[in-house]
């Protein structure tokens, strides 16, 4: 596996630990839908549905990574939070977050953007 692929990997499991830590469920992860991928799926105090875009990189010399979260990305993952939602019946708020991981030798940073943006 590639090296970007592993600590893609790496951070969505920091990512799915930190949400556990903060009383979050954790639904699914990497669910697919089409061309659309989400990292997670939680469920913040059963009435919100918490729809999680996990970006790791091992700096930010290049930017902040959750400026890599484009809105052609943004339009996929609406796209497979209403079907998660649909095929699930649910009916439950749905919210849409970033997790940004730095993960290096001598750093691990998580910064959580809850309501990172609007799906309408």
């Amino acid at each position: 596996m590639a090296h970007h692929n592993e600590l893609g990997k790496l951070g969505e499991k920091i990512a799915s630990d930190y949400l556990l830590k903060n009383g979050y469920e954790v639904l699914a992860q990497n669910f697919y839908f089409d061309k659309a991928e989400i990292d997670i799926i939680a469920k913040k105090d059963n009435k919100t549905l918490v729809v999680v875009e996990v970006k790791t990189r091992n700096s930010d010399f290049f930017g902040d990574p959750q400026e890599f979260v484009t809105p052609s990305k943004i339009k996929l993952l609406v796209k497979a939070a209403n079907e998660y939602v649909i095929s699930n019946d649910l009916d439950m708020e749905v919210r849409f977050d970033i997790i940004a991981v730095i993960k290096n030798k001598t750093i691990e940073k998580i910064e959580h953007f809850e309501n990172a943006f609007y799906h309408f």
